[in-house]
């Protein structure tokens, strides 16, 4: 009887013990984390709301943490690029993804084959602002309001057009509902990202574009472009002469208002994430960073893991019935 449960004993070490050579290194990095530079992915190009807020993230992370945090733009494939990039990375809290709404809760119910999982690959660490859309139009197109570029519009079918942030992303819904709404045509012309985009606004290369209203806001004050109208309940205190879709008699676009938020790959320790949260949240309500925010249309916003993760999964259904009954797929 006593040789058996010797043996059943030494079975059970051997068992337990790939477990515990598994967590001790997790464990270890934990505790001295971090002890090197720290990546922090960006579904979009240099230039828009994610960029602006990643780089102002980013300086005061890397004050906080005591090491480096390095800014990887990574855009195209409406957020697959890099959403795909962080979901493969090691769980070790050294790759981080500053993703947005879009990417996360709308690309998956727009394309087929998605090479990651919202809910299941990422783990969520805090949300990092708010944001509404604004539809844009530069010096040269005859229309300053929604009104008269809806007449233009309809005074010359099929011959204005619009560009988005992206195929299957808000941008190019909130288009598409513009529209459905005002019964015009207007020729879908997709970017990577709102830098881009805004350029061929200004030019003149698309009539009008969809983008981040903290994008939108430099180029406005310049006077490069001129802003139509926003997608939030009410007026920015960062845009005040510029009217709601409500006021201008579409409150349907009001849903396309969006946000961001940073997290980790799936599996990423709990003291890691709980960390990072901690250091983030404190961040976000710097005065300083308030104040930069606000001034470039940005609502700050923080939240729990627990909170951001309901978010997600929240909008992930939301949106995958919206682009269902609206039959708004990807092109």
């Amino acid at each position: 009887m006593n040789k058996t449960r010797k043996k059943q004993s030494h079975v059970a070490v051997w068992m337990l013990l790939p477990i515990a050579i598994w967590s001790w290194p997790a464990s270890t990095v934990a505790a001295d984390y971090p002890d090197r530079p720290l990546r922090l992915v960006v579904s979009f190009p240099p230039g828009g709301s994610a960029d602006f807020q990643a780089r102002i993230i980013g300086t005061r992370l890397t004050e906080q943490l005591g090491q480096q945090l390095i800014i990887d733009n990574r855009p195209g494939g409406s957020g697959i690029v890099a959403l795909e990039l962080v979901a493969k990375s090691a769980p070790n809290g050294y790759t981080l993804l500053l993703g947005g709404m879009s990417h996360l809760t709308m690309t998956p119910s727009n394309f087929s084959n998605v090479p990651f999982d919202s809910l299941r690959d990422f783990s969520p660490i805090s949300m990092t602002s708010r944001v509404t859309l604004a539809l844009a139009a530069g010096p040269s197109l005859p229309a300053s309001s929604v009104k008269e570029l809806i007449a233009l519009a309809k005074a010359s079918p099929g011959k204005l057009s619009y560009g988005s942030t992206g195929i299957g992303g808000v941008a190019h819904f909130a288009g598409e509902m513009l529209k459905s709404a005002a019964g015009i045509e207007l020729i879908h012309v997709p970017y990577k990202g709102a830098g881009p985009q805004l350029l061929d606004v200004m030019s003149g290369n698309v009539s009008v574009g969809f983008t981040s209203l903290t994008a939108t806001i430099p180029h406005m004050r310049a006077g490069r472009l001129k802003v139509l109208v926003v997608t939030s309940k009410q007026r920015s205190s960062a845009a005040p002469d510029v009217p709601t879709v409500s006021e201008v008699g579409m409150p349907e676009i009001e849903i396309c208002s969006s946000w961001f938020g940073i997290l980790a790959p799936a599996h990423t320790p709990k003291t890691i994430i709980s960390r990072l949260n901690s250091e983030i949240v404190r961040v976000i309500q710097m005065p300083d960073t308030q104040t930069r925010f606000v001034a470039q249309g940005l609502d700050p916003a923080t939240s729990t893991v627990e909170e951001f993760a309901a978010l997600i999964k929240s909008d992930l259904a939301r949106w995958g019935k919206i682009i269902k009954q609206s039959g708004i797929r990807a092109e």
